[in-house]
């Protein structure tokens, strides 16, 4: 009863009741306080950056789904609404559609750091186990979002990736049309992945809450890859980290506006401006995605050994160079070209969307001097340069215009 009693006379007031009945505060107190290793580089800064990019897409996400239709017939006409109609709805969907193209590569460092110096091996397996289902469950989330402005490439993504699943031997064509909930992608499609879009962002939070739980069992690696021995090693997570998290906070958030507000639409694709048509393939740009992610499917399972073979130190830093550059080079390489592949491409795609777009406008204007040059003759009164007679059954001509004029 006495603990009990100096408890609550610690916090008086409205916090004390609160904290007596639901220890929040003790909870922050105990965080600002964590001791993390003293030598921790800027790489270290993406985990809790990926968590600020998680938080800014479910805040413009909530946002987006009060004005979006899930309906095939309305989905397209509903997000174009949303830039021009709802206040400020073009920057909330650019944040969003940007945001979720900078958290994935905010998520690409993190996993590229936890792989060289070792945060993957023992005693924190369960660490590496959980991000993996959490890598899992945002592939999913971006693909379904993808898919919601039911653009050209929305459509065609759909279709193909959902038939990915086809390959599965036996019950892969059910499971597609399972997945369609039909035998097309529809209408049910569009509705569910809407639904799941919505509901993963929070499984994606209860899972990183399970990331941080396993990281604070035994606490975080270092560079070194030598684990702590003492106090003496570590320094409070406030206000050390805390201040040095909101540097890249801050480079983050001004990376994020440039796009925002010079080139919105850089990192999409301009076919997706097209509503949705299941009579018109665009440009195969689906197929090249589904070579690419077969391609990363062999390459993770051809060099991955060089990353998970037993190791006595874990931190890369330490690795001799001749090992380092055979296990690190071959992937940066693989990366590198696939990179390079997919920015050939694009811009292969945009010299072809130019010469169609210079194309349409000689065709266009083409068009309209016929159109000008037709007005204009039938403006002309009829003068005919020679006759046939009635009966030959001919119709009489003037000048270069075959018509039935009266007769003079």
């Amino acid at each position: 009863m006495q603990k009990k009693k100096t408890t609550i006379e610690e916090e008086k007031g409205i916090l004390g009741w609160i904290e007596y009945r639901l220890p929040i505060f003790s909870f922050l107190r105990h965080t600002a306080s964590y001791q993390v290793p003293k030598n921790l580089n800027y790489a270290w800064n993406f985990g809790s950056l990926a968590g600020i990019a998680l938080i800014l897409q479910i805040i413009t996400g909530i946002f987006l789904a009060m004005h979006y239709t899930p309906h095939v017939d309305y989905a397209f006409n509903s997000v174009e609404r949303i830039m021009r109609d709802v206040n400020y709805g073009w920057l909330i969907r650019y944040t969003h559609a940007v945001g979720a193209s900078l958290f994935f590569m905010v998520v690409y460092v993190h996993i590229m750091r936890g792989l060289y110096y070792g945060s993957y091996k023992r005693p924190r397996e369960m660490v590496w186990f959980v991000g993996i289902f959490i890598f899992f469950a945002m592939m999913a989330t971006a693909f379904m979002g993808y898919v919601l402005p039911w653009g050209q490439m929305s459509f065609w993504g759909a279709t193909v990736i959902t038939n990915l699943f086809s390959a599965i031997p036996l019950i892969g064509n059910k499971i597609v049309i399972w997945l369609w909930g039909g035998f097309s992608v529809d209408n049910p499609t569009l509705n569910r992945f809407f639904a799941l879009h919505y509901l993963l962002p929070f499984v994606i939070i209860a899972l990183a809450m399970l990331h941080v739980i396993a990281l604070h069992r035994f606490g975080s690696g270092n560079p070194s890859g030598v684990e702590v021995k003492s106090d003496k090693d570590t320094i409070p997570l406030y206000p050390y980290y805390i201040v040095k998290d909101c540097i890249t906070f801050g480079l983050f958030f001004v990376v994020l506006f440039v796009f925002v507000f010079y080139a919105p639409n850089y990192l999409g694709h301009p076919d997706n401006y097209i509503e949705a048509d299941s009579m018109v393939t665009p440009c195969g740009f689906c197929y090249l995605g589904l070579i690419n992610q077969k391609l990363k499917v062999v390459l993770i399972a051809r060099y991955s050994r060089n990353f998970f073979g037993p190791k006595k130190i874990k931190s890369g830093n330490f690795t001799p160079y001749r090992k380092c550059a055979a296990r690190t080079l071959p992937l940066a390489a693989a990366a590198a070209a696939m990179v390079a592949s997919g920015l050939l491409f694009c811009a292969a795609l945009r010299l072809k969307a130019k010469a169609q777009h210079k194309n349409a406008k000689r065709a266009k204007y083409a068009m309209a001097a016929a159109a000008a040059a037709a007005a204009m003759v039938a403006r002309q009164p009829c003068r005919p340069a020679w006759r046939m007679p009635v009966s030959a059954g001919y119709p009489r001509r003037c000048g270069s215009v075959q018509r039935c004029c009266p007769a003079v």
